[in-house]
């Protein structure tokens, strides 16, 4: 089973995701993607869709019209994990 990151890892992996906001229910990372219409957001969360399946880790996501506000925890680990870490730099190599 995978774990949940210390606060000294937490800080660490975070400096390199800007964008990204603490959040503490549930304990993850959330940030917000504004696209200029609906499709271009819905593209964005099919190509985030694929990359999670195949990762079997799912972000927890709300879509309205133009923007795409994602937030990722690792349930089992209870909060935080390297997999949140590694799914947040991959949805940022797609912007």
């Amino acid at each position: 089973m995978i774990g949940k990151l210390s606060d000294e890892e937490r800080a660490l992996a975070l400096a390199d995701l800007p964008e990204w906001t603490v959040v503490s229910e549930p304990d993850g990372i959330c940030r917000r993607f504004t696209f200029t219409d609906f499709i271009a957001a819905f593209g964005f969360m099919t190509r985030i869709a694929i990359m999670a399946e195949k990762a079997d880790h799912h972000p927890e996501w709300k879509n309205v019209y133009n923007w795409v506000e994602i937030t990722l925890t690792t349930h089992d680990a209870g909060g935080l994990s390297t997999r949140d870490i590694d799914l947040a730099h991959a949805i940022e190599a797609l912007i």
